[in-house]
């Protein structure tokens, strides 16, 4: 009976194992950026979501893992200043994926006691030395395109494919139109994309061309929140990754061939709020004695919760 025992115990090892060895086979698509791309812990806490919180859901994820590696509040600055690039890059492997996208928070001032994440515009090798107020450090800060250009030259060094995205674009309107940042940060991660010779996604301007589409009144407490002109609700955010995935389709990047035909997107699931009374709150079939239940829902955020008037 103990040989038997010892056995089974060898081979779910054995099994164990070889699952493991097979799952770390598979190559890996990295994630790293800011709060658009991971919002909070990624969880949807206000209701706010980034793409790389969906993206994975139009891939083949039984021959490719998807980790989400982007923290909000980081620019391409910070993101490597704080040690998060670190881990990732120590885990990169030859065939492995590293999706980029920073900007957001890179217009912000280089040195401040609040957050000091700026950085130098454009893509030269200018610097500016400072006594970082926050870290107490001496710090030599890059432009924008240096701290990319690393990014990219990291991930090669380990025989990683990087793709450059820029920005998603704000909830800003001017007459219909969405601004673009194709003579900034968008610009600027094109440049860096095309001398490092790898893929590069206009994320920016293809993602405001849908919200044109869509137009502003739909856009704005749907896709955006009203209170919020940067982070996507989870439609948003899966609206941003479905652009990266088209834009993935016309490129010759490799990592089109884990893109799924048909993809099933499952948004979270909304709470059910019931209202539970008499006239003063139904719906009593009369414009002039409706009850308060009836505006109700104009006051909840529909994205994530159904209002059911059962009064």
């Amino acid at each position: 009976m103990k040989t038997l025992q010892i056995t089974a115990v060898l081979l779910v090892t054995l099994l164990f194992l070889n699952f493991k060895q097979y799952n770390s086979s598979k190559p890996t698509l990295y994630l790293v950026g800011d709060s658009t791309v991971k919002n909070g812990k990624g969880d949807g806490a206000g209701g706010l979501w980034g793409w790389g919180d969906y993206i994975g859901q139009f891939l083949d994820t039984t021959k490719i893992n998807v980790q989400n590696h982007a923290l909000g509040g980081t620019s391409s600055r910070t993101f490597q200043d704080k040690g998060l690039w670190e881990p990732v890059f120590k885990s990169l492997k030859k065939g492995d994926y590293v999706l980029i996208q920073f900007g957001h928070n890179d217009d912000g001032p280089i040195n401040d006691t609040i957050r000091a994440r700026g950085t130098i515009k454009g893509i030269g090798e200018e610097t500016v030395t400072i006594d970082n107020m926050i870290t107490k450090k001496h710090e030599m800060v890059h432009s924008y395109g240096w701290y990319l250009r690393k990014l990219v030259k990291d991930a090669k060094s380990k025989g990683a494919i990087p793709i450059i995205c820029s920005p998603i674009p704000r909830n800003d309107w001017q007459e219909g139109k969405v601004p673009r940042n194709d003579k900034s940060y968008g610009l600027w991660a094109k440049q860096i994309a095309q001398e490092e010779h790898i893929t590069f996604i206009d994320l920016n301007s293809h993602m405001a061309q849908k919200m044109e589409q869509l137009g502003e009144a739909k856009v704005r407490g749907t896709y955006f929140y009203e209170r919020d002109h940067t982070h996507t609700s989870a439609i948003g955010a899966v609206l941003s990754a479905s652009v990266i995935i088209d834009e993935l389709k016309k490129s010759t990047n490799t990592l089109t061939k884990y893109i799924l035909a048909s993809p099933k997107i499952i948004l979270p699931a909304k709470k059910k709020v019931y209202l539970i009374g008499d006239s003063t709150m139904a719906d009593n079939k009369n414009e002039m004695a409706c009850g308060w239940g009836m505006a109700f829902a104009n006051y909840c955020d529909t994205t994530r919760v159904e209002i059911i008037n059962k009064a």
